[in-house]
């Protein structure tokens, strides 16, 4: 079974698996956002994040490769009265509207890390200047907790990564540490997580 037919499975069913709330420290941006401004959320999954910045104001644009997760964002969008813009794709093929947002959410995105390094090529590029990205990902210490992420220590993130990968960018904030997640059946509980925010 493929990534994406695994995602698939995993969005089956009415259950939103990380809740229909957007993702806290993307919530606790909400001061830095206007309306009008265009937003990429990446691996937007079931929208929950996408939605939430819809409903700020956002145009916005959810990508994801799991077509089942995008079909419930869009049926989430409808019910939140919100314009939502899907497509579905694999980020490391997909062709990146160059300086075209003005936001890109990273929300717990864990890829590895060949297609890591290309997709976080494409998502500076395709911000425009001034524009920020915000950046969720459990790091190596949460090994072990069942609070969620993936089991493959490769995928994980750290503030060291995040300030490789995107080097040319302007660190607002870089932390590591503990927090509580409470974002639907999968993310429950303590988790060690790096949270950024960056500016080109």
């Amino acid at each position: 079974m493929s990534d994406a037919a695994a995602w698939d499975a995993r969005y089956a069913g009415g259950v939103f698996a990380f809740g229909e709330s957007p993702n806290r420290h993307l919530a606790a941006q909400d001061w830095r956002l206007r309306a009008g401004m265009r937003a990429l959320a990446l691996g937007d999954g079931e929208g929950r994040n996408g939605v939430w910045l819809a409903g700020q104001g956002l145009e916005v644009t959810s990508v994801d490769w799991s077509a089942a997760g995008l079909a419930k964002a869009d049926a989430l969008a409808e019910a939140r009265g919100v314009g939502l813009r899907t497509v579905v794709a694999d980020l490391v093929g997909w062709e990146w509207p160059v300086g075209a947002f003005d936001l890109v959410a990273w929300i717990f995105m864990h890829l590895p890390p060949e297609d890591r390094a290309v997709v976080a090529a494409g998502a500076v590029a395709a911000l425009a200047p001034g524009g920020l990205l915000v950046l969720e990902g459990f790091t190596p210490a949460q090994e072990g907790r069942r609070s969620g992420g993936p089991r493959d220590p490769s995928l994980l993130w750290s503030a060291t990564l995040v300030r490789e990968h995107f080097a040319g960018l302007e660190v607002l904030e870089c932390l590591e540490g503990t927090v509580m997640l409470d974002e639907g059946p999968k993310h429950q509980g303590p988790a060690e997580v790096v949270r950024a925010v960056l500016r080109k």
